[in-house]
C-alpha cells in the first residue's frame, strides 16, 4: 500500500472520530464523551484512539471546534435560502438559528447552545477551544448587524440566541412559541437602521 493510500485512511479514519466526537459532545456534554464509545461509533478500534489523539481533552477540543465548523456551514446554508428571499442578515440569521430545525437537531445544532454551561470547567485547551466557538458566534452575528450598529450589541443578541435555544430545548412542548416571542424580540430591538 502506497504513503498516499495510508494517509488517505488516515484522514478519513480522523473525519469519522471527528464525526463522532461532535456528535457526541452536543448530545452528551463533554463529561458524557467516552473515547470508547466514539471511537465504536466511528468504526474504529478504542487502540486507534491515540494514533490520531494525545488525550481525551484533545479530542474534545477537536470535537468542539468541529461541531462549531459544521453546525456553521449548516447555518449558513439556511441563511443563504432566507438572504436570497430577501430578507436581511440579521433577520435571516435570527429566523436561522431559532428556528424548529435548529432546534430539533441536537446532535448537529450550534455546540455552544449544547455546552455552554459547560464550557467554564473544561481544561484549558478544551476551554479555549469552546472560548473560540463562542467568540466566533458573536462575530457571525457582529457581521450581520445593520450599518451603524453598535458592535457590543453581537453579545447581547448571542447570549439571547443561545439562551432561547437551551430554554426551548427544556420546554419541550411549549418551545414553538418561545422561539417566535424571541425571533420578534429580537429583531423589533435590533434589525432596524440605526438613528
Amino acid at each position: 500500500m502506497n504513503t498516499e493510500s495510508k494517509q488517505t485512511r488516515r484522514e478519513l479514519s480522523h473525519q469519522r472520530i471527528l464525526d463522532a466526537a461532535a456528535r457526541a459532545v452536543r448530545r452528551r456534554g463533554y463529561d458524557g464523551v467516552g473515547v470508547a464509545d466514539v471511537m465504536k461509533e466511528a468504526g474504529l478500534t478504542h487502540g486507534g484512539f491515540y494514533a490520531h489523539f494525545k488525550s481525551r481533552d484533545a479530542l474534545l477540543a477537536a470535537a468542539v471546534e468541529h461541531a462549531g465548523a459544521s453546525s456553521r456551514r449548516i447555518l449558513g446554508k439556511r441563511i443563504a435560502a432566507s438572504l436570497a428571499a430577501g430578507a436581511s442578515p440579521l433577520r435571516a440569521l435570527v429566523e436561522a438559528y431559532l428556528s424548529p430545525e435548529h432546534l430539533a437537531a441536537q446532535d448537529m445544532g450550534c455546540p455552544v447552545a449544547a455546552l455552554g454551561s459547560e464550557m467554564v470547567r473544561q481544561q484549558e485547551d478544551v476551554r479555549e477551544a469552546s472560548r473560540r466557538r463562542v467568540l466566533g458566534l458573536i462575530e457571525t452575528v457582529r457581521q450581520a448587524l445593520p450599518p451603524g450598529a453598535d458592535p457590543q450589541q453581537a453579545a447581547v443578541i448571542t447570549g439571547s440566541l443561545v439562551g432561547t435555544i437551551q430554554l426551548a430545548r427544556v420546554l419541550g412542548d411549549g418551545a414553538g412559541e418561545l422561539l417566535q416571542a424571541a425571533r420578534t424580540s429580537i429583531l423589533d430591538q435590533y434589525d432596524r437602521a440605526p438613528t
